[in-house]
């Protein structure tokens, strides 16, 4: 099925954040998941290491990402691509809501500072 319809999202919310997944194997997607992430004001993640590499493009506002230290707040139209194997935060220390769409391979996993392992539905 190559189209996805808003009615047919899933909506799951994780440290304060809520992520639409569009773009799944349960959409059709073989290889890719691409998802919208609101990031409330005042939000700050967790930091994780990530399985596989993530592209970011700002829909709205002014998140900060860090990305293996290197830190950056990013505006509307800005990108950021996060490597396999980085550790990668993101924060919204602004006063209003931040939009971001996420691109990955299917099967992205997150290793969180306690050792645990997320493995994120929209992303599987």
């Amino acid at each position: 099925m190559p189209f996805v319809r808003s009615t047919e999202t899933v909506v799951h919310e994780i440290h304060g954040a809520r992520f639409t997944s569009y773009i799944r194997p349960a959409t059709g997607s073989g290889d890719l998941a691409g998802w919208r992430a609101e990031i409330p004001a005042g939000t700050v993640a967790p930091a994780h290491v990530i399985s596989h590499e993530e592209a970011f493009y700002v829909l709205s506002g002014r998140p900060q990402f860090s990305i293996d230290g290197e830190t950056a707040e990013l505006g509307t139209g800005d990108a950021a691509v996060a490597p396999a194997g980085s550790e990668l935060s993101l924060s919204n220390l602004t006063d209003r809501s931040a939009e971001i769409w996420v691109t990955t391979r299917v099967g992205l996993n997150a290793t969180l500072p306690d050792g645990s392992t997320l493995t994120p539905p929209w992303a599987n």
